[in-house]
């Protein structure tokens, strides 16, 4: 795991190496083992390392073929590296080290940007080839592993961390109206390519680009589940289903152990991250180590589900580490978690997740996280309301279960010179429910949220809080073969059981009853869903802050309601609405904006 920035330019300047070096300088918590830099022709590329595969200097970065003509930056791991290096040797390939940077550079040279058709895992690199100055950018089928843009007159910049590009300069920080109404309605997420400003754009998932030396680039999409019933899968019961995915998810547990260094589990007591400790203890595992959260109550909301991860712990015999935050910690918490924010996240588990991978950070260096399966396997509660939508109701019925507000609230909220005469949110929406498959309508909802929101939201989260600490983490169920055979099953077999029934079937037997049967959890981080004390006037110092009142996105009518009642109003899914707008406000003035 690492971070990675460049820059090619076609104004016949050569690339600015100083501005590299500050953009990767800015992610030094995502690689705390190891830096570099290169530059070649038009081309600049650096690197902060974090050791996890092929622990000595042959694995640093960036790594430089000079046989082949290629060097290459890498965030991630290709999980099936070792397979793929055996097929590249009986082709004639010779390797100087044992990592999969350098499986990444030949498997380029033999295959060019369909390399990536061959990698099971987690990625975004640049490559750039020396005799041809083209310089191609890819990211992984899940967008797990993050890829950003900037570009300006004569150059394009890439890096791992939007704050990263901006420590570069020569970025417009101005707000992008479009993706403000997305933050506001489309559960605080903003969909690719956009980000919150209009002068950072980031890579989509399962995406290749080609940059040519003259500037122009092509796109290529490799990967997009069509989430249809196949052929293949016609006559299999229920129970051949549940076999099926503890058969996926088993593969993608071990998969992720792949790493030179030893490897825990983030384990909430949820069923998800329950049946990774269960299988990796199935795969002999002894001394697994494993982490639970937890916070003190507020406003009459439990702050931990320590008795489920301590039944889950007990019961595999794994090394326990119980965290339950002290209520001093948590203010500057907030302020932490928000510092490692690449784009503005509402969602309070952020600062769960971020004293988390503090802790965890000092045990371990990679941890496998339950995190994806709700997207994949239909586990939320606003899938249930859609399974009998006829399909030319769904963009309508997705939209009242999903979407923070309807578009003509924020009327109410938003300073005039920021509304839309037209609903963007509504439109992506309707764009991706209108694409070829998907033909009920729980079908063409879980393929939005698993292509689009699961990449922008939880995932995304969980690379921040863990990467601002130097930890790796890895979603086994977000192995794209599960998330394939997933798409494929009867959306009925998903929503039984209350929700995700074909993984509860298949963990039947194999993980504790108490925790299949369980009602649904999270990281609850009670003090930020109900603002009192000294994080509501955290809230209120940063939205009443002249910078703010300057910046002019919102209606001071609307500020003064909710500030004087900060807890009643919620968005649709039952996020805090004042600690919407205020997170996105404490976003922009950490980063100068």
């Amino acid at each position: 795991m690492c971070g990675i920035a460049g820059e090619i330019r076609w104004d016949g300047a050569g690339p600015d190496v100083a501005a590299v070096a500050r953009v990767a300088g800015v992610m030094r918590n995502r690689g705390p083992d190891g830096s570099g830099l290169y530059a070649s022709g038009a081309i600049a590329l650096g690197h902060r390392r974090l050791k996890i595969i092929a622990l000595s200097e042959r694995g640093g970065q960036p790594m430089v073929d000079a046989e082949l003509g290629l060097a290459a930056v890498f965030n991630g791991c290709i999980y099936n590296y070792r397979e793929l290096r055996g097929e590249l040797e009986a082709a004639g390939y010779r390797f100087f080290s044992t990592s999969d940077t350098e499986v990444l550079l030949k498997a380029f040279h033999r295959w060019g940007p369909r390399c990536v058709d061959h990698f099971f895992g987690m990625f975004a690199f640049g490559v750039a080839e020396r005799d041809s100055g083209v310089l191609t950018l890819g990211r992984d089928r899940l967008g797990i592993k993050p890829l950003y843009l900037a570009e300006a007159a004569g150059r394009l910049r890439f890096a791992s961390s939007l704050p990263a590009l901006l420590a570069g300069g020569e970025v417009d920080t101005s707000i992008d109206p479009v993706a403000l109404h997305h933050y506001l309605t489309f559960h605080s997420v903003v969909p690719a390519p956009r980000t919150i400003l209009a002068g950072v754009r980031k890579l989509p998932p399962a995406t290749v680009r080609t940059v040519r030396p003259d500037g122009t680039s092509t796109d290529r999409v490799y990967w997009r589940p069509p989430h249809t019933r196949s052929p293949e899968h016609a006559g299999m019961s229920a129970r051949d289903w549940a076999d099926a995915v503890l058969v996926a998810l088993r593969r993608g547990v071990q998969r992720r152990m792949v790493a030179d260094v030893p490897v825990g589990v983030l384990l909430s007591g949820g069923l998800d991250s329950s049946l990774v400790v269960a299988l990796l203890a199935d795969e002999g595992q002894t001394g697994l180590q494993t982490f639970s959260v937890g916070f003190h109550a507020t406003g009459g909301e439990s702050g931990d589900e320590f008795a489920y991860s301590d039944l889950v712990a007990e019961h595999f015999g794994t090394d326990h580490h119980q965290i339950l935050v002290d209520p001093a910690r948590m203010l500057p918490a907030v302020d932490g978690a928000i510092a490692a924010m690449a784009e503005p996240m509402v969602s309070h588990d952020c600062v769960a997740f971020y004293l988390l991978s503090e802790e965890v950070r000092r045990s371990v260096t990679v941890v496998q996280s339950g995190q994806g399966a709700d997207e994949v396997l239909a586990g939320y509660d606003w899938y249930p309301p859609l399974a009998d939508v006829p399909r030319e109701r769904a963009v309508a019925a997705y939209a009242e279960v999903f979407t923070d507000r309807p578009h003509t609230e924020l009327a109410g909220i938003l300073e005039p010179e920021w509304l839309l005469d037209h609903d963007p949110s509504r439109a992506f929406i309707a764009e991706h429910f209108a694409a070829p498959g998907a033909e009920e309508t729980l079908d063409a909802a879980l393929r939005l949220d698993s292509t689009v929101m699961l990449v922008d939201d939880p995932v995304k989260r969980v690379d921040n809080m863990t990467m601002a600490w130097g930890l790796e983490a890895r979603v086994p169920f977000l192995d794209h073969e599960l998330v394939e055979l997933a798409a494929a099953c009867p959306p009925e077999l998903k929503l039984a059981h209350g929700g995700k029934g074909v993984l509860k079937d298949a963990a039947r037997g194999v993980v504790p009853d108490e925790i299949i049967d369980r009602p649904k959890g999270y990281f609850p981080v009670p003090a930020i869903r109900h603002l009192e004390g000294p994080f509501l006037e955290r809230v209120r110092a940063a939205v009443t802050d002249p910078v703010a009142k300057a910046r002019g996105l919102v209606r001071r009518d609307w500020l003064d309601a909710m500030l004087a009642d900060p807890n009643t109003q919620r968005t649709t899914l039952g996020s805090n609405a004042l600690w919407q707008v205020a997170l996105l406000e404490m976003w922009l003035q950490e980063r100068g904006i």
